[in-house]
């Protein structure tokens, strides 16, 4: 009898173990402030989006500044210079929309230049945190910056110093 309950003792007790699984979690933004090509990528990409952004409002202010001649000078004209006038305008606007979607629209030229940017920097923070769930024998790591909502997370899960670590920078020195 004492045999049977040491065996359902024992089979109980490592189904159990069989379970217990390692999880972690890193700090994506924790972890890419300390790239220095990163944040290299971030201000070029803002550079360009503050260019491109003074296109746009420079397009549209000639706009506005044509619809108000147009409103000004409206009683004066003929109706066939006013459906002139009113075409350039139109026409006029739609370049500016269209200028403004293929900067900033989706898969526009700053979503390009994103991709050309960040993603090998993301690709080289994906191997890291691969590496440091394999070295560490982790089943799962979460990110703390996604949708999943930690609701408890012990620091000494925090992998991310880790992660900084395999990429070959030194954690708390925060790239410029």
């Amino acid at each position: 009898m004492k045999k049977l309950l040491l065996i359902i003792a024992f089979i109980c007790v490592s189904g159990l173990s069989a379970f217990a699984q390692r999880f972690a979690y890193v700090d994506s933004e924790y972890i890419l402030k300390h790239i220095p090509e990163y944040n290299s990528a971030q201000k070029q990409l803002d550079a360009l989006s503050q260019q491109w952004q003074k296109q746009v409002d420079d397009r549209l202010a000639e706009v506005e500044k044509l619809y108000k001649a147009y409103q000004a000078d409206q009683v004066l004209l003929t109706p066939d210079m006013r459906k002139r006038r009113e075409e350039e305008i139109v026409e006029k606007e739609k370049s500016a929309k269209e200028f403004q979607r293929q900067k900033f629209g989706f898969e526009g030229e700053l979503y390009q230049q994103r991709i050309k940017l960040v993603k090998p920097i993301q690709e080289r923070v994906a191997k890291a945190v691969q590496a440091v769930a394999e070295s560490s024998q982790l089943d799962m790591i979460f990110d703390k910056n996604s949708q999943i909502m930690m609701l408890y997370a012990s620091s000494r899960l925090d992998k991310s110093n880790d992660v900084i670590t395999r990429l070959g920078y030194k954690p708390g020195t925060l790239a410029q």
